[in-house]
């Protein structure tokens, strides 16, 4: 089976704009996600992404072997704002994590995993960006908050640090390689950073979503 034919693999309905390619080193599908995307397969895939101060969770149903990744960031909060403002400003960040979560959660879910099977890894929020000093903590606190409240324990964990990270997962087996990138040649995921911060303030927030 050539490459092409590898690659036209359907993937679930709702993922086509996708960037999926043949990687020839570990032959397998690789899926590569950007900011604010995220990936769900049922097959033997790889997910792959580049985190700066943005986390990803790697979520799997450890039976059926149905799971995915995610990469996302919370809009900034502003402190100069009143009270009133800013807590509203920090409900948006709030709810914005939360539609990122459970996107990738109910994915899981509708495609035959099951909440009682999932396995969680996170990474990232990592301080790359000078000048947004707390960014990647606020993404750290939140997913760690979150996961908590909805009861999911996490198997391990690499985040914060100063160094942008690739991660590559593995939902069949749960496994995850990840690189810590100590020498950046280009300032490539601090503009595409940049760019999906100021994509968030004009994104509306997303309604509930109902976790199954």
């Amino acid at each position: 089976m050539n490459s092409k034919v590898k690659i036209e693999r359907t993937s679930i309905a709702g993922f086509e704009h996708v960037n999926r390619y043949w990687d020839r080193e570990r032959e397998l599908i690789a899926a590569k996600i950007l900011p604010g995307e995220y990936y769900v397969t049922r097959e033997n895939e790889l997910i792959t992404t580049v985190l700066g101060s943005c986390v990803s969770a790697c979520i799997r149903d450890k039976e059926s072997g149905i799971g995915g990744m995610n990469h996302f960031m919370l809009p900034q909060t502003n402190s100069g704002k009143s009270n009133k403002g800013s807590e509203a400003i920090v409900g948006i960040a709030t709810r914005y994590g939360n539609y990122a979560m459970e996107h990738l959660i109910n994915t899981i879910l509708s495609n035959g995993g099951k909440r009682k099977n999932l396995e969680v890894k996170v990474f990232g929020g990592g301080k790359i960006i000078p000048a947004l000093t707390d960014v990647g903590l606020k993404n750290i606190d939140f997913v760690l908050s979150y996961l908590d409240q909805e009861g999911l324990k996490i198997l391990s964990q690499d985040l914060g640090d100063i160094y942008p990270r690739k991660v590559i997962y593995f939902p069949k087996t749960g496994k995850v390689g990840m690189k810590k990138i100590q020498d950046l040649h280009n300032d490539t995921i601090i503009q595409r950073e940049r760019q999906y911060i100021n994509n968030l303030k004009n994104v509306p927030v997303a309604g509930a979503v109902e976790l199954f």
